[in-house]
């Protein structure tokens, strides 16, 4: 069987990281929606602006539909994992800065919130990143 380099191999090879995909996307939607339907509510509860949750939601969930498309593919591209894992990382990035810098006046529930994402997607960029490992050819 001819493999090419920027794809994984087989379904079995790919099991971990499509999880990984998927658990990602899941995560990213759900919240992408609670931000979208509620971010006045959210944005007093967390001490972030409904302004800043709107876009972020939208974003979240047209990164989590991305992410059931790649994990549906044949085929998981390589390079597209790479990207995934890239904006992870700068999203973990984003939150310790969001933090340290101060930017908005979050609550004590916002500051938590965003240590657990934060978390969350760190625990995602390390699945996805040991799933590529696994397929590499």
């Amino acid at each position: 069987m001819a493999t090419i380099a920027s794809t994984v191999r087989t379904a079995d090879d790919a099991k971990l990281l499509r999880f990984a995909l998927k658990q990602d996307a899941i995560g990213s939607g759900a919240n992408g929606v609670v931000y979208l339907a509620a971010a006045a509510i959210f944005g007093r509860l967390f001490g972030l602006p409904a302004g800043l949750l709107y876009p972020v939601g939208a974003f979240l969930v047209a990164f989590a539909a991305a992410l059931l498309f790649l994990a549906s593919r044949p085929t998981v591209s390589r390079p597209a994992v790479a990207v995934v894992i890239a904006v992870n990382i700068a999203w973990v990035a984003a939150s310790v800065e969001l933090l340290v810098a101060g930017w908005f006046p979050l609550t004590t529930l916002g500051v938590a919130l965003v240590i657990a994402q934060a978390v969350v997607v760190a625990g995602f960029v390390a699945l996805q990143i040991t799933g590529l490992r696994r397929t590499a050819v």
